[in-house]
């Protein structure tokens, strides 16, 4: 490591005010958006706001991990910082919604720079439990970002003006910049540095593409349109063509030969498994809750909440006791417990309570908690030092991608189930309906076979509620309840399968022990 820590405590106040900011930005966008989309306009590019940012973070997170290893931990988190920076500059100063969706990927790119570097350093800084333990809180920092980012996000909108979602990253990123720069000398580079530039331009088209048509298909086109199968082609061809150029790079971005080492590729995929699991249960859970249990749209800001608090538990807690009992038990136990939450919510039905539903997201929060931190230190705790920013990344990498992954996978088995059980259900009351209504039942059937979930919208607005007839209400909503209800237990039971195989992946990892003695940095001027 040719690059030492001058201030310890500033790098990690600034690590922290850094991660915490980054991590908040996309749930207080998201509160913000209705607001950004009435005075912008372009309701119907509002997704694209979100997606920009989405694809520009996950597609540099590989390449920030092997940038950090070659050019050293500062220039990039620096560079990071800066980016991300500009790009909330831009956005806040943004006149139309065109011109946001650029400045989101462009803040994306900063963000996803940003998003494996504190868990690089905090590698560099740490071996052992000390590196356990503070995984175990910067790990319980995302979960605490989900729960503060709704409320942080409402208020800044409510006081003052949707600008300022964006503006309140300057100062805060400023400062944590600060501390950074302080905290890191500049790396000394040994020899001539050696980019591959090949890698980095087909993994990008790869994951982009591959993000795409997970995105749009099945949503904006169909899954065998030209458009989501020409995705899908371009995707494996520009992989193919990645693993290709890796081969004979001096300095690939991602090196083939981590692939065939065990240990990487089981932590891997038992995050790419967990994150299926745990991004369907915060997609779907809020719609339980406010369909079925008949929770307010204003509650259903913190319906997460308690989810999110075990998670910060877990995850310190989790930090604190692998070393007592071991990286593979803690790992079994965490994915099982998980295993056990999803497996609890496919029970729910038309007469679970609210708080009986917030018992079994805790669970699932714990689950996921005891199992997140240990991904990226066990694989920090495997590998040399000069490929420590390489599987930070990846670690970070193959959750979110199978973040995208499980929202579209159980995303299709929702309308698959739904466009069933509403046909089965609900065409046989349409049918009896007066002619009269002939115009309401070919809407009513259009909407069943293309977009299933829009019907369950008049289980979430008090206002449709309020104004359907008596005698419809009565007879449409229980089919609707009901429907809504079996389709998700078709939903959390596919999250099953994925973490439980998962669970059966944690049994192929090799014994890890993490290193007793806590490394300290040498200092220099």
């Amino acid at each position: 490591m040719a690059e030492t820590i001058k201030h310890r405590h500033l790098l990690i106040t600034g690590l922290i005010i850094a991660m915490l900011f980054g991590a908040l930005d996309g749930t207080i966008v998201g509160t913000a958006m209705p607001r950004i989309v009435g005075e912008l306009g372009g309701l119907s590019v509002m997704t694209w706001v979100t997606t920009a940012y989405m694809l520009t973070s996950t597609s540099v997170v590989p390449i920030a991990g092997k940038l950090a290893d070659l050019l050293g931990r500062r220039v990039i988190y620096v560079s990071g910082l800066i980016i991300f920076m500009v790009g909330s500059a831009l956005c806040g100063m943004a006149g139309n919604m065109t011109e946001l969706i650029i400045y989101r990927g462009m803040q994306g790119i900063g963000g996803g720079i940003m998003m494996p570097m504190a868990m690089i350093i905090i590698g560099d800084l740490f071996t052992g439990k000390e590196r356990a333990k503070w995984q175990g809180v910067f790990g319980g920092l995302y979960g605490l970002a989900s729960i503060l980012g709704p409320q942080i996000g409402g208020w800044i909108v409510d006081h003052w003006s949707w600008e300022w979602v964006f503006y309140i990253n300057l100062p805060v990123g400023i400062l944590a910049t600060i501390f950074i720069a302080m905290g890191l000398n500049k790396h000394v580079a040994k020899g001539p540095v050696k980019f591959d530039v090949p890698g980095m331009v087909t993994m990008v088209v790869g994951v982009v593409s591959l993000l795409l048509a997970l995105t749009f298909g099945g949503d904006k086109y169909a899954w065998t349109s030209w458009q989501i199968i020409g995705l899908f082609v371009l995707s494996a061809i520009s992989f193919t063509t990645f693993a290709f150029v890796e081969r004979k790079a001096e300095e690939p971005v991602l090196p083939i030969h981590l692939f065939k080492h065990r240990t990487f590729v089981v932590l891997n995929g038992i995050g790419f498994l967990m994150s299926v699991g745990m991004f369907g249960a915060i997609m779907f859970v809020p719609l339980f809750m406010q369909g079925v249990v008949g929770v307010s749209a204003t509650q259903s800001g913190t319906i997460m909440t308690p989810m999110m608090i075990t998670m910060i538990i877990g995850s310190i807690l989790g930090g604190r006791i692998v070393y007592k009992i071991g990286v593979k038990p803690q790992l079994i136990a965490g994915m099982v417990v998980m295993a056990s939450g999803l497996g609890l919510l496919s029970t729910m039905d038309i007469d679970t309570t609210r708080w009986t539903a917030t018992l079994y997201m805790i669970v699932l929060g714990l689950g996921v908690g005891l199992v997140m931190p240990l991904l990226t230190l066990v694989l920090q705790e495997t590998f040399s030092k000069s490929e420590m920013g390489v599987v930070t990344s990846s670690s970070q990498f193959f959750r979110s991608i199978g973040g995208t992954f499980g929202m579209t996978i159980l995303g299709a088995v929702m309308n698959h189930r739904s466009s069933t059980l509403l046909e089965d259900r609900l065409i046989p009351l349409l049918k009896e309906l007066p002619p009269q209504a002939k115009a309401m039942v070919a809407q009513f059937s259009h909407m069943i076979h293309d977009n299933p979930q829009s019907l369950y919208s008049a289980l979430l607005s008090p206002k449709a509620m309020a104004s359907m007839p008596a005698q419809m209400k009565q007879a449409l909503v229980p089919i609707l309840k009901q429907s809504l209800v079996d389709s998700l237990h078709s939903v959390f039971l596919f999250g099953l399968v994925f973490v439980a195989c998962g669970v059966v992946l944690t049994f192929f990892l090799r014994k890890i022990t993490l290193s007793e003695q806590n490394r300290r940095m040498k200092e220099s001027a």
